[in-house]
């Protein structure tokens, strides 16, 4: 009499990741995104251990999570698998400040991001 299983959120040839609260602006964080979409994983992983960003470890972090989601969760082939998605979106920002000349306050803005990788599975043309 249990409650009604929840429907996937993603096909039954994908599986999906989520990293949130990352300490780095949305606009960084795209770029090394960016550098990851559409990719097959292994590529994908190779150019994030080499790239010279702060963030690239954690992006490479979460696509090895989405990808072993993949792997045990869904049941997928690793070598099939490339990077369909990966999108970044606003988290919250952290207002700091510092004192500035004549009495005045200089606002800093601190923000946090999120990243979502989607893995697809395809298989390959010979």
């Amino acid at each position: 009499m249990g409650k009604d299983k929840n429907p996937r959120r993603v096909a039954d040839n994908e599986a999906m990741a989520k990293l949130r609260m990352l300490r780095t602006s949305p606009q960084k964080l795209n770029l090394v995104a960016g550098l990851i979409r559409g990719k097959k994983v292994d590529r994908a992983l190779t150019d994030l251990t080499f790239s010279k960003k702060r963030i690239a470890e954690d992006v490479k972090k979460c696509l090895q999570s989405a990808i072993a989601n993949a792997e045990n969760n869904h049941g997928l082939d690793v070598d099939e698998l490339i990077v369909a998605e990966a999108y970044v979106g606003k988290n919250l920002i952290m207002k700091r400040g510092r004192p500035r000349a004549r009495g005045r306050f200089g606002r800093i803005n601190k923000p946090f991001s999120e990243l979502t990788i989607k893995v697809r599975q395809v298989e390959e043309q010979a």
